[in-house]
């Protein structure tokens, strides 16, 4: 890929299934789904209440990071990313951790002092959720932007281990899991798909 600017929205992507976020990346596979439209209308329709500042915008050339916070909760005294999901199950995923913590970094960055909390904010049950940002966070952060700026369009990643991944996938009708493990089985020993079809 290069040393472009990663957006940490697709942290989440590439955190969730690398062989999405190459998709999404080199084809141009988004598309427009529900869950997108939705999210994209909430983050619109949100006004500003209290202390929040609604969709900053921020870039680290050091950390190789960009990207538009959905709200910076601002009070209190404290400074807290929060990050609007859909998550009608009412809890989010790891991946979503991992796009707080790079908001938290980029804030860090910015602002020359710790940010330690995140949260996300789950709009179909109207739960926040507080999220402790860890060392181990901010590793993956860093692991998961070197793995993306690596990327070329030649080096397509293995297909998930976790097939019930790519059920609502919106890069499914791309990727083929279920064609290529009836066309291809040797491709897909050992990810999980084998036995699925």
């Amino acid at each position: 890929m290069s040393e472009e600017l990663v957006n940490v929205s697709d942290l989440n992507q590439h955190a969730y299934c690398p062989r999405r976020y190459w998709y999404l990346h080199f084809y141009d596979t988004q598309g427009r789904n529900y869950e997108r439209i939705e999210g994209k209308t909430k983050h619109e329709n949100q006004s500003e209440r209290g202390n929040w500042l609604n969709e900053l915008y921020l870039e680290s050339e050091r950390l190789g990071l960009k990207g538009k916070i959905d709200v910076l909760d601002l009070e209190n005294g404290r400074t807290v990313p929060v990050e609007r999901k859909r998550a009608e199950s009412g809890d989010y995923y790891k991946s979503d951790e991992v796009q707080l913590a790079g908001y938290c970094m980029l804030l860090e960055d910015h602002l020359d002092e710790p940010v330690r909390q995140g949260a996300i904010y789950l709009y179909e049950t109207d739960q926040r959720m507080h999220v402790p940002i860890t060392e181990d966070h901010r590793e993956t952060v860093r692991e998961q932007i070197d793995a993306m700026q690596s990327m070329t369009v030649d080096s397509i990643p293995p297909f998930t281990d976790n097939p019930k991944k790519c059920e609502a996938c919106s890069a499914r009708e791309y990727c083929l899991p279920e064609e290529t493990a009836r066309l291809e089985p040797k491709k897909v020993r050992g990810t999980g798909w084998e036995g699925r079809i």
